[in-house]
């Protein structure tokens, strides 16, 4: 079977691949245009969050059996349109869950300690000792939203620095957040108890601006808000209007990336806010597990078709 890969991942995976008998097309950045005219030709495509995998090229891919996501969210890939037309859709949900709850533990003591905010000024030739006085995260409450592999390693993390969790999700996690000494809390008592909130939710048509206005509204003065999930989690227009009483948001995900918007780079712009560009997973650890696991799961699902 011919395999495209159309953007840029590990080598391991690709000689993984090979090594299983697949012939391997590595075209990372390929442009949109070029795969619509060659996609026919491979069975099995792997892309990250770059390329969409909509309709018009699900139906350009005559012989496509496997789409494979070199990452966790399948929110790229028309998901229920594949799988009706036969493909399989495959992920590597478990390989990025510690580097992305690392990731939101750094940017949350970040915020706490104003970390890029002084080292800025230092650099500058500054020397701001007592002009940004910080917080302990030590015995403050932490909201989890979403409790799934990467909410429950975060609530871990964050139960040894010394915090109390409460969690918020869709389903029942009570008995997995009391693992952890956690509870399971409704989502807007989550958001007006909570010093410090963090989202893991993958982006559903229910999660979409689950954090507008009215939610935003509910979220303490001097609260701490962490996105790493999904840039369209958070209506940003609507936290704009939030941020000078909050004490910072960190944003690792954006709803346009990289941003353009006037607006967008507005509120990024703020002292408050600190932004990384969608770098969750992007540790060597990570990539070697995704690889890993990736490549399995192709392998596994070309046994099948």
């Amino acid at each position: 079977m011919r395999v495209l890969v159309a953007d840029q991942t590990s080598d391991k995976l690709l000689e993984r691949l090979r090594g299983g008998g697949l012939e391997v097309d590595y075209r990372p950045g390929i442009p949109r245009d070029e795969l619509l005219k060659v996609v026919e030709g491979y069975e099995v495509l792997v892309v990250r969050s770059r390329t969409k995998v909509n309709r018009e090229v699900i139906d350009r891919g005559t012989r496509l059996k496997v789409v494979a996501r070199y990452g966790v969210g399948l929110d790229n890939i028309e998901v229920d349109y594949a799988i009706k037309r036969g493909i399989a859709v495959i992920n590597a949900p478990n390989a990025p869950t510690r580097s992305a709850a690392e990731l939101t533990i750094g940017l949350m003591i970040a915020l706490a300690r104003r970390i890029p905010v002084l080292d800025r000024e230092v650099k500058a030739g500054g020397w701001p000792k007592g002009k940004y006085v910080g917080r302990e995260l030590y015995g403050k409450r932490l909201g989890v939203v979403g409790f799934g592999r990467i909410g429950r390693t975060v609530a871990q993390y964050a139960a040894a620095l010394g915090m109390e969790v409460v969690a918020s999700d869709v389903v029942d996690v009570s008995a997995e957040a009391a693992k952890i000494g956690a509870r399971q809390v409704p989502l807007e008592r989550l958001l007006a108890e909570s010093d410090v909130v963090t989202l893991h939710v993958p982006l559903t048509p229910g999660t979409y601006r689950l954090m507008d206005d009215a939610r935003l509204s509910l979220l303490r003065d001097g609260a701490m808000l962490i996105n790493t999930s999904r840039g369209e989690v958070v209506d940003v227009d609507a936290l704009a209007r939030h941020i000078d009483r909050l004490w910072g948001v960190a944003l690792d995900v954006l709803p346009e990336e990289p941003p353009r918007s006037e607006r967008l780079l507005k509120l990024l712009s703020h002292e408050k806010v600190i932004v990384t560009p969608h770098v969750g997973s992007e540790t060597y650890e990570a990539y070697d597990r995704l690889a890993e696991e990736l490549a399995l799961n192709i392998l596994e699902a070309v046994k099948r078709v």
